[in-house]
């Protein structure tokens, strides 16, 4: 049971409600969002952008959004992206490799087990080694490099969110929510 209310899309006003009256689906997350009426529109702005906007490929999104799940004990993140992770065309076996916390998995390929390695040291130590960084660079733009951070950022503040208030956790919605958000528009 969660700790806030969660805010009925139909009872919410401003731009609460205009942002849950707007959804195909308002997951629990978003109704627990509404109870800070002058953040949920830029977090839903912030979070249409990284999943519609970004240079980098939903795989690598993916990937990097179930990780921080795996490590900050995101329950709720990880069961709305597993479905789609996979719907993104991440295998079965490299999320099965991430639920263990497994990143160096014959699964991944150097150019994700150095995603993975980058995104680790940035959820657990905040700075990233030198090599560290280099070897993500290797094989992301510099573009990607930042829109890495403010994934990883922006699923590690979602997590927050949704243990500190124990969100209830809503089935999937799987690909429904990635398919709502209007190309190139961040919502």
């Amino acid at each position: 049971m969660a700790r806030l209310p969660l805010i009925d899309p139909a009872a919410a006003t401003g731009d609460a409600g205009k942002v849950l009256q707007n959804m195909p689906n308002a997951l629990n997350i978003f109704r627990m969002m509404a109870n800070a009426e002058t953040m949920i529109k830029p977090a839903v702005k912030l979070g249409g952008a990284i999943l519609s906007r970004q240079e980098l490929g939903a795989k690598e999104r993916e990937l990097l959004i179930l990780q921080v799940a795996q490590l900050e004990g995101g329950e709720y993140e990880w069961n709305q992206h597993d479905p789609i992770a996979e719907g993104v065309g991440v295998p079965r076996a490299q999320i099965e490799a991430l639920a263990k916390g497994n990143i160096t998995s014959d699964a991944f390929s150097a150019a994700e087990q150095a995603l993975l390695a980058f995104a680790k040291e940035v959820i657990e130590n905040v700075r990233v080694k030198d090599e560290t960084f280099a070897a993500a660079h290797a094989h992301f733009s510099d573009r990607e490099m930042v829109e890495i951070i403010f994934t990883i950022g922006f699923y590690m503040m979602m997590a927050r969110l949704t243990e500190a208030t124990e969100v209830d956790i809503d089935p999937p919605a799987g690909m429904a929510v990635v398919d709502s958000i209007p190309k190139g528009t961040g919502q």
